[in-house]
């Protein structure tokens, strides 16, 4: 399989820096760990066996390679963010500043692999089937994950909510 990696470069290179991005949540890291990623995919295109889509296959590389230059520094904390995207049920709870703080919160909390998922959905704006392919599982079961993360984030909310009333 020839493949054109000035064309994939152009095609992926900013759904790739937007999911390093949406992990990082730092612009530098993003665009370092994007040209990293494809400065590997250019030495490992070889071995790409086309099971998943190249977009999956990119944001595998990015992930591992941004997991670790974590593992390398100090964690990231998601409590520095700004914003939180909307979806679903949840973005009811991001009108307000306050409250999108206390998602980031839970979701700093939250036991892997329900914070990845959700960041990968959310933030990430990628498809249940392009999760399923990064971790190498089902569609359903990032589909379960996701709402199983939902739940826990608007429980822990709820729990939060009670508790200042």
């Amino acid at each position: 399989m020839k493949i054109d990696f000035e064309e994939l470069y152009e095609r992926f290179f900013k759904d790739v820096y937007l999911f390093v991005l949406a992990m990082s949540k730092d612009p530098h890291i993003a665009e370092d760990i994007t040209q990293e990623t494809f400065f590997k995919a250019l030495k490992e295109i070889k071995h790409f066996r086309g099971n998943c889509s190249v977009k999956s296959w990119l944001c595998q590389i990015a992930k591992n390679l941004y997991i670790s230059d974590t593992r390398r520094k100090k964690p990231i904390h998601s409590d520095t963010l700004e914003a939180l995207p909307d979806a679903s049920n949840v973005e009811n709870i991001c009108i307000r500043k306050d409250e999108a703080l206390s998602i980031y919160k839970v979701l700093h909390c939250l036991n892997e692999p329900y914070k990845e998922v959700f960041t990968l959905r959310v933030l990430g704006d990628l498809s249940f089937k392009e999760i399923a392919e990064i971790f190498e599982k089902q569609e359903n079961w990032a589909r379960v994950t996701y709402h199983r993360a939902r739940l826990k984030i608007r429980e822990h909310i709820s729990t939060s909510n009670a508790h200042k009333q």
